[in-house]
């Protein structure tokens, strides 16, 4: 296309805001799908007796499966097409809802995660090198007004869910079929898409060289966490999934003769702790949050609907923000504010909440977005691969690791707790050990707790109607309800406190890399095509 071409230039701009508006909507569609499958996770664990641990793991079901869709449509999507890789993400999406209204069990909702983690990944792996591509000259800027989608779409489902659970609509089943609205839209937007070819294909860089900016420890990074995840869900022992991983690396290494780009690698392993940071809190927030809501009359999901309302709202102002302080700097100040924010979010009742939900909100705002757009400015020769496996990494990290790890936390914790009462333990704790990712642990029997507490409801109704009861079991059972209540509660206040450990040592990192590119001369944007249309 030539600058001459008036009516061309108009056509270009046209068609890559269409295409920009598509990504977003299917955006908003995968975070519409996150949201709701927080916002129903008590109903699923009322409904199918499941674990705190167990509901980590379908959470991460929800999570690791997009890192391994984005990093293998990564290296297909130059080939593939962006158009048929949406298509495919459409699919998913539509599948997953289906299995997930007509779930029966625990393996029906992490199937129908699964598919709605692969078609989340996809839909990653092609928006964010198609905008980085249209947007050479803005990249941090535009990817994260791409990412308002993101947030946006879990104000839009909070909402929904919210104001269907306020007409009496309480039934799961509906709350889950909300995902298909945003879904359909965005498959109906897909058919006049038109989507650019890649920055790194328009510049001339071999694929070779794509996959030698990861190199073999980013590779080993990627593989290590999906082989063990795979390995787990398939039962394969340890020997089989440690040789699959070391041939897997050798072949890449093989082939690229490369180990990858030292602060590549160091965003890769950044990015875990990022990921659990953000998602990994997002996926509980709403548990952790719910005794201390409780207590002002509100539902907890409030809290996320709000924090993803901040996140929207500044997303779409980042431009003099990034300008100001260039992606480091906002990585940085933003570590801070999710630091402060979610250990006195761990700590404070009443409108305190509000206060520290709001510097929580700010903090974790720009984590994501501008991590793909630090990427995208520093390593482009990547293409399609650095820039999606970052957020691989880190949707592994948190559904491998994230999730179940915050599960964990509050059943060993509650488990450690209720040891000081030996009646109660007896009473609720399941008999046998349950074993996960992070080893074993003992859990509460839920059926058992649905029952105190639905007997306990009986017996007080009785009493309140002046019926005769047996006053000292009523007490009993408000004893055991008032202690699993205590505990359950501190229990979710560490898990957070300790979360809130994690963005110190980013912010200690980006500190260290700001310092880093000082003496290099400043922070400049790595430039390897003209922008499109130029």
């Amino acid at each position: 296309m030539h600058a001459s071409d008036p009516q061309a230039d108009k056509q270009w701009f046209a068609d890559r805001r269409f295409v920009f508006i598509a990504c977003f909507v299917a955006l908003v569609a995968t975070s519409c799908a996150f949201m709701i499958r927080v916002m129903v996770m008590d109903d699923w664990q009322n409904a199918f007796n499941l674990t705190e641990t167990q509901k980590g793991e379908i959470f991460g079901a929800g999570l690791w499966p997009f890192g391994v869709s984005i990093v293998l449509f990564s290296l297909i999507l130059d080939k593939l097409g962006y158009g048929r890789s949406m298509v495919f993400a459409f699919l998913c999406h539509t599948i997953s809802t289906v299995l997930l209204v007509t779930a029966q069990g625990y393996w029906g909702l992490y199937i129908g995660s699964v598919l709605n983690g692969l078609a989340a990944g996809t839909v990653e792996a092609v928006i964010n090198p198609a905008i980085a591509t249209l947007y050479p000259k803005k990249k941090t800027t535009m990817l994260t007004v791409l990412h308002a989608g993101w947030s946006g779409g879990l104000v839009l489902a909070g909402v929904i869910i919210m104001m269907l659970k306020g007409v009496g609509i309480m039934n799961w089943q509906v709350h889950v079929g909300v995902i298909l609205i945003p879904v359909v839209a965005y498959g109906v937007l897909l058919l006049r898409s038109k989507f650019p070819v890649s920055e790194r294909v328009a510049a001339g860089v071999p694929y070779r060289d794509m996959l030698r900016e990861a190199g073999a420890i980013g590779a080993l990074i990627i593989t290590f966490l999906i082989t063990k995840e795979v390995g787990r869900v398939f039962g394969w022992s340890t020997p089989v999934v440690y040789i699959l991983i070391l041939a897997q690396v050798g072949a890449y290494f093989a082939y690229t003769r490369s180990l990858g780009r030292p602060m590549y690698i160091l965003l890769l392993l950044l990015m875990i702790i990022l990921a659990i940071t953000e998602l990994g809190t997002d996926t509980w927030i709403k548990e952790l949050m719910t005794p201390s809501m409780r207590r002002i009359g509100l539902d907890a999901g409030w809290v996320l609907i709000y924090t993803a309302t901040i996140m929207t709202v500044l997303r779409f102002c980042i431009s003099p923000i990034e300008r100001v302080l260039r992606p480091l700097g906002v990585l940085l100040v933003s570590s801070l504010f999710a630091a402060v924010g979610l250990f006195f979010l761990s700590r404070v009742d009443g409108i305190m909440i509000l206060v520290m939900a709001t510097i929580y909100g700010v903090g974790q705002c720009f984590f994501w977005p501008v991590t793909l757009g630090l990427v995208a400015e520093q390593f482009p020769r990547g293409g399609a691969l650095t820039l999606n496996a970052i957020a691989g990494v880190g949707m592994l990290g948190v559904g491998i690791l994230g999730g179940p790890w915050l599960g964990y936390l509050q059943d060993t914790r509650m488990e450690r707790q209720l040891q000081d009462k030996p009646a109660i333990y007896e009473m609720v704790m399941e008999d046998e050990e349950r074993f996960s990712v992070l080893g074993g642990y003992r859990a509460l029997d839920w059926a058992v707790v649905t029952e105190i507490n639905m007997e306990a409801e009986m017996l007080a109704e009785r009493a309140a109607a002046g019926e005769p009861v047996d006053m000292a079991r009523k007490e009993r059972l408000q004893e055991v309800q008032s202690t699993l209540d205590d505990i359950s509660t501190e229990a979710k206040q560490n898990a957070m406190a300790t979360v809130a450990l994690l963005p110190l040592i980013m912010a200690a990192t980006y500190l260290g890399l700001m310092i880093y590119f000082k003496r290099k001369g400043g922070y400049k944007i790595v430039e390897i095509a003209p922008a499109p249309g130029e």
